[in-house]
């Protein structure tokens, strides 16, 4: 135990980018949980057909420009697993990619992250605000992201205070763009956190 304790203070937890090291913060409980939650959504479907990968924020992407992230969540699918090294990490471009607000990250992940992973080429980046209860989804399209969606989760008094033309624009669930068929409940993604 005391090695892994001494591995990690000597081998901290980093990010690079524009050739600068930056340390990567830990997560709080909700943070966590948001990002635990996710993956097991998603891992269960891509495990269903052996059709990708789902990887944590522990796990280093590697991006051809030499930028290294450690985004809170990763998925690669089946037909792109080649940039997987199961020993160090992803080394290439994941097929979608998830990070989650904290006040510590949040510049760095609604700028600089999102012009990374746009001109890099993830194709799907999800921006979880667990302050908000709120996700926005950014899909690539000829090479740049638009704004898809953004999903709120309202509690029953914040809802009440729509009017009729808002409460029918809200949307439950959030379905994800490279998986087709999964779509996954605000109620769920949100269940543990802030309240």
């Amino acid at each position: 135990m005391a090695e892994i304790f001494n591995e990690r203070l000597l081998y901290p937890s980093y990010e690079i980018i524009g050739g600068k090291k930056f340390m990567a913060p830990a997560l709080n409980p909700t943070h966590g949980g948001v990002i635990m939650r996710l993956g097991m959504v998603i891992g269960s479907h891509l495990d269903a057909d052996d059709s990708g990968y789902v990887f944590s924020d522990n796990t280093d992407v590697h991006f051809p420009d030499g930028t290294l992230l450690k985004p809170d969540l990763s998925v690669v699918l089946e037909k792109n697993s080649a940039i997987i090294d199961w020993f160090r990490g992803i080394y290439g471009v994941p097929d979608m990619v998830v990070e989650v607000l904290s006040k510590s990250t949040r510049k760095n992940d609604l700028t600089i992250k999102k012009d990374i992973y746009e001109a890099q080429g993830v194709r799907e980046y999800w921006i979880i605000d667990p302050y908000m209860k709120a996700i926005s989804v950014y899909l690539l399209r000829d090479g740049k992201y638009f704004l898809d969606d953004e999903y709120i989760l309202f509690d029953d008094k914040e809802f009440e205070l729509l009017t009729d033309e808002e409460k029918a624009d809200v949307k439950h669930e959030v379905p994800v763009s490279i998986l087709d068929g999964l779509t996954i409940p605000l109620n769920y993604i949100f269940k543990w956190g802030y309240r």
